[in-house]
C-alpha cells in the first residue's frame, strides 16, 4: 500500500480542522501521492464533527491549552510516526516558542513556523517597522513611536498626519488579535479613539512596562484598497503566493466605530475581487522577496506561513482595466488568516504537497493549483445578544453552554459545509455553544461561461444566509426554544458585485 504522509495542525479555531480537511479529501492533478491531515487539540465537537461527516481525519489531544502540552503531544506524535509534519495555526503558540521546544527535541526541522525570537515580526510592530525598513518593504508614508502615556504626543502627531494625510492609525503595538489598531479620520475623533484604546490596553501596558515607556506606534493612513497574501516559504527561501481572500472584519457592515468594533473576523471571500496576475507578481517584487530575503539574513528564515496585509493603490492601463501601482505593507504575520484561510484552502488542490516541498526545500516547483474557476465564500456564526444577563453578544458579552441543532441532510443537500469553532461536544449534551465565533459556513461556487462573478457571489451568499434564516443551523435560546441565538453579517460577497460595477468604464 502507497505510503501516506500525515500533516497536523495544531490550534482549536476553524482553519485547524478545515485545512486538515483539505490535505485528506483534496485531488490534485498532478501529485499523485496521498496525505491526511490531522488536528492537535481542536475542539470536542471536532472529533464527532468529523465522525458524522465521514472526513478521514486523525485528532491528537493535548493535556491542556499551555504549548508546553502542544509540544509534548507533537514530540510523541513524531516519536511514534503518527505524523511526519506540524503546522502550528494560532500566533500565541509561535509567541511562547513551540518551534523553540520541538528544535530541542531534534524535531525542528518538521514544524513549520518561526523561533520565538523572530516571532517580533507579528509580535512587536514596532520592531517589525524597523525590520521592513531595513528590507526596503514599502509601509506607511510616515510613521512614529510616542509614549502612550503622553496625550500631548499623541495629539500632536495626530493632527500633523491628518493635515498632510486625510488620517491617521493608532497601533498598539503588541498582540491584540486583530483589535489593537484604531483609524482617526478627523481631529473630533482623536480624544475618543484615544481613550478608548488606552482603557482597552492600559492593564497590559502596566504589566509589560510598568513605569517605563509605553509605546505606541502611529501611522499616517494609507489609503486604497486593503489586500492581504498568505505566501508559503520553504527552508531555502523559495515560495509561493496562494489565492488572495477578502476579509470582513468588522462586527457588522459600514466603517468601524466604536458600535461597529473590529472583531476576529466575521466572514471572507476567496478570490479578493481585485486579485490579478499583475498583483500577485506586485506583491511577490515588493513584499514577498524583500521580506524573506532580509529574514534569510538575518538567520531567521524557517519553513513558515506569512501573511502580509497590504494597501494596494490602482490605475485604469491604457485598456481601461484596473492595475496596481503601489503596494505597502500595515503588519506583517506569521500564520494564516482565520477565517481567510478557510476559502483559500477550499479553492486548492494540491494543500499536501505545498506542505510537504515547504519542509523538503522544493517550494519553487510545486504551484497552487487553484480552482481558478471557482469562488468561495466563507461566514461566520456568532453568538447574538440576550442571555440571562442581558448579553451584547459576540464581540461584547456572549450566553454560553445552550445547545446547538444541526440539519446535516440539509448542509449536504446544498453542497455546504459546517466548520464547528466555539462549539463543544458530550454525549450527554450534544453539541453546545461555547460563544465567540460558534461555527462557520462555507461553499463553493464554479463560474460557468457566459455569467458574471456578481451573480455566482450572490447566488452563493444567499444559499448560506438561508441555511441560516431557515434555522438549519441554531443556537437555542434558554428563554426560547424555537428561536436562535446566532447571528451573521448578511453582506459577505457582496463586493464582487460591487466591484465589477466599480470597473466598467
Amino acid at each position: 500500500m502507497e505510503e501516506v504522509l500525515k500533516i497536523g495542525f495544531a490550534g482549536t479555531d476553524g482553519r485547524t480542522l478545515l485545512s486538515a480537511v483539505v490535505v485528506s479529501t483534496a485531488t490534485s492533478d498532478i501529485y499523485e501521492e496521498r496525505f491526511r491531515g490531522a488536528v492537535i487539540r481542536g475542539t470536542s465537537s471536532m472529533p464527532k464533527m468529523a465522525e458524522i461527516m465521514g472526513w478521514p481525519v486523525d485528532f491528537f489531544p493535548t493535556k491542556d491549552n499551555s504549548v508546553e502540552s502542544y509540544a509534548q503531544a507533537i514530540l510523541d506524535a513524531f516519536k511514534e510516526k503518527k505524523l511526519d509534519y506540524v503546522i502550528p495555526m494560532p500566533e500565541s503558540l509561535i509567541f511562547n516558542g513551540i518551534v523553540d521546544l520541538l528544535e530541542k527535541e531534534g524535531f525542528g526541522d518538521r514544524i513549520a513556523g518561526l523561533t520565538k525570537e523572530a516571532s517580533f515580526i507579528e509580535g512587536d510592530k514596532v520592531k517589525c517597522k524597523y525590520f521592513c525598513k531595513e528590507a526596503n518593504v514599502p509601509v506607511a508614508d510616515e510613521w512614529c513611536v510616542v509614549d502612550a502615556r503622553s496625550y500631548k504626543d499623541v495629539l500632536r502627531v495626530c493632527l500633523d498626519y491628518i493635515h498632510r494625510f486625510g488620517g491617521v492609525v493608532l497601533k498598539y503595538p503588541f498582540s491584540a488579535a486583530g483589535k489593537g489598531s484604531r483609524i482617526i479620520l478627523n481631529t473630533w475623533e482623536i480624544k475618543e479613539v484615544y481613550d478608548t484604546l488606552m482603557q482597552d490596553y492600559k492593564k497590559s501596558y502596566k504589566q509589560m512596562f510598568k513605569r517605563d515607556s509605553w509605546p505606541l506606534l502611529i501611522e499616517s493612513r494609507m489609503s486604497g484598497v486593503e489586500i492581504s497574501f498568505t505566501i508559503f516559504v520553504d527552508k531555502e527561501g523559495h515560495f509561493q503566493i496562494l489565492p488572495t481572500a477578502m476579509d470582513y472584519p468588522e462586527r457588522f457592515s459600514g466603517p468601524a466605530s466604536k458600535d461597529n468594533p473590529i472583531t476576529g473576523g466575521m466572514g471572507s471571500i476567496s478570490p479578493h475581487p481585485f486579485e490579478t496576475k499583475d498583483l500577485i507578481e506586485l506583491a511577490s517584487e515588493e513584499i514577498a522577496k524583500p521580506l524573506i530575503s532580509h529574514m534569510k539574513t538575518k538567520g531567521i528564515l524557517r519553513p513558515c506561513i506569512l501573511y502580509p496585509g497590504c494597501y494596494v493603490s490602482f490605475s485604469l492601463d491604457a485598456n481601461n482595466r484596473f492595475y496596481p501601482t503601489k503596494i505597502r505593507v500595515c503588519e506583517v504575520n506569521i500564520r494564516p488568516g482565520e477565517p481567510e484561510f478557510q476559502p483559500v484552502a477550499r479553492r486548492l488542490r494540491n494543500l499536501g504537497p505545498m506542505i510537504k516541498a515547504m519542509f523538503e526545500g522544493n517550494l519553487h516547483e510545486v504551484e497552487p493549483e487553484v480552482r481558478e474557476n471557482q469562488i468561495s465564500i466563507c461566514i461566520a456564526l456568532v453568538t447574538g445578544p440576550g442571555g440571562p444577563d442581558g448579553q451584547r453578544g459576540y464581540p461584547w458579552s456572549v450566553t454560553k453552554n445552550e445547545p446547538v441543532e444541526i440539519d446535516f441532510d440539509y448542509l449536504k443537500k446544498r453542497n455546504i459545509q459546517l466548520i464547528p469553532s466555539a462549539m463543544g461536544f458530550s454525549e450527554d449534551k450534544g453539541f453546545f455553544s461555547d460563544g465567540t465565533r460558534v461555527a462557520y459556513l462555507n461553499a463553493n461556487a464554479q463560474i460557468k461561461e457566459g455569467q458574471k462573478i456578481g451573480e455566482v457571489a450572490i447566488n452563493l451568499k444567499n444559499r448560506l444566509i438561508n441555511a441560516f434564516i431557515n434555522k438549519k443551523v441554531r443556537v437555542i435560546p434558554r428563554e426560547d426554544p424555537d428561536g436562535n441565538r446566532l447571528d451573521i453579517r448578511e453582506d459577505i460577497g457582496d463586493h464582487f458585485k460591487k466591484a465589477e460595477e466599480l470597473m466598467e468604464v
